[in-house]
């Protein structure tokens, strides 16, 4: 539990969150867009987050995706519904939504534009 505190103890990782609950999932360069990050920050902040099991992750060739990691959601699950009610009432939420139709207008990881184009 104490991890769970830390990591959400921090802004960036509370502005990830809030993206997510907007969106299935994110891939690293969609949140180093959206946040205005380098990689490096982006990745340090998405493995905290996964670390302490409220992200989980997967790779597509040098990829990586990050989802809200559903066991975490059902096992604490009056924690999740306080932080989806509180995400919302972040200054930057409105900002970073409008950001995050922005970006995958701009479909920037080119693996999924190669998937849709091979269906």
């Amino acid at each position: 539990m104490i991890q769970i505190f830390k990591a959400l103890s921090e802004e960036s990782r509370l502005r990830i969150l809030s993206l997510l609950v907007n969106s299935e999932e994110l891939c690293v360069c969609e949140v180093e867009e959206i946040l205005g990050m380098t990689q490096s920050n982006a990745s340090r902040h998405l493995a905290v987050l996964k670390n302490c099991g409220i992200l989980i992750s997967y790779k597509k060739a040098q990829w990586a995706y990050y989802k809200l990691n559903d066991i975490f959601i059902s096992e604490n699950a009056e924690l999740w519904e306080y932080l989806k009610n509180r995400l919302q009432k972040l200054n930057t939420f409105c900002k970073d939504c409008e950001k995050l139709g922005e970006c995958k207008s701009k479909d920037l990881c080119s693996c999924r534009s190669k998937e849709a184009s091979n269906e």
